[in-house]
Formats: C-alpha cells, sequence, structure tokens
C-alpha cells in the first residue's frame, strides 16, 4: 500500500515541479536555470521543515511515503540539476555553472537547516 502513497504523492509532485519551473522560466528567463535552483531550493526547505514533524507522528508511515518520498522526492530533481550543470560547462559559461553548482548545494544545505530550525520551533 505504501508505493500507492508514493505514486501518488510522486504524480502531484512532478506536475507541481513542471508547473513552478515553467512559471519561474518565462518570467525570468532561461539564460540560467532558476526553475530547478527554485523547486530544489523549495523541496529542501520543506523536507527539513516536514521531515522532523512527521517524525514524531507514530503510524504516520503512508503520510510519510506520500509527502517525502513521493511529493517531494519528484519535486525536486538531481537528474536536471546535473544536466543543466553540465550544459552550462559545455557551453563554456563557466561563471554561470560555477554560481549554479554552488548556489544549488549552498542555498540546498542552508535551506534545509532552515526547515528543521522552523520544525524545531513548530515541535517546542
Amino acid at each position: 500500500m505504501l508505493l500507492v502513497y508514493v505514486a501518488l504523492g510522486g504524480a502531484v509532485g512532478a506536475v507541481a515541479r513542471y508547473a513552478l519551473a515553467g512559471w519561474i522560466y518565462e518570467r525570468a528567463g532561461a539564460d540560467f536555470p532558476w526553475g530547478t535552483l527554485a523547486v530544489n531550493l523549495l523541496g529542501s526547505f520543506a523536507l527539513g521543515v516536514l521531515l522532523p514533524l512527521l517524525a514524531v507522528q507514530p503510524a504516520q508511515a503512508e503520510w510519510r511515503a506520500l509527502v517525502s518520498v513521493g511529493f517531494l522526492g519528484a519535486f525536486t530533481t538531481f537528474s536536471t540539476f546535473s544536466y543543466e550543470a553540465a550544459m552550462l560547462i559545455q557551453d563554456r559559461k563557466w561563471k554561470r555553472a560555477g554560481a549554479y553548482v554552488l548556489a544549488s548545494l549552498g542555498l540546498g544545505l542552508a535551506s534545509i537547516v532552515a526547515g528543521f530550525a522552523i520544525s524545531a520551533q513548530l515541535l517546542r
């Protein structure tokens, strides 16, 4: 039954990623992978907030599978990040590639830590 929850969350997460990233690219342009960066940072932040909150709820394996593995697993995308970074490198856009990799990793870690801090406050 957990696989059904993962699949449902994944379907919604993939559509949400496509919609949000597309919306961002329409406004910011495609010179920099702003859409992927935004969904990955938002997903990292959400995971940081939700996992500690879900961990204190007994018998919530279905909800955790739906949200963390399903929705957020499909919403965030390491493969797209890797592809976009490789394309920037291939196009010899060294500064943009470096900025993208550093922003994705550094801000991704900062986002999940910020999420942990918020969930810690909510659990008090």
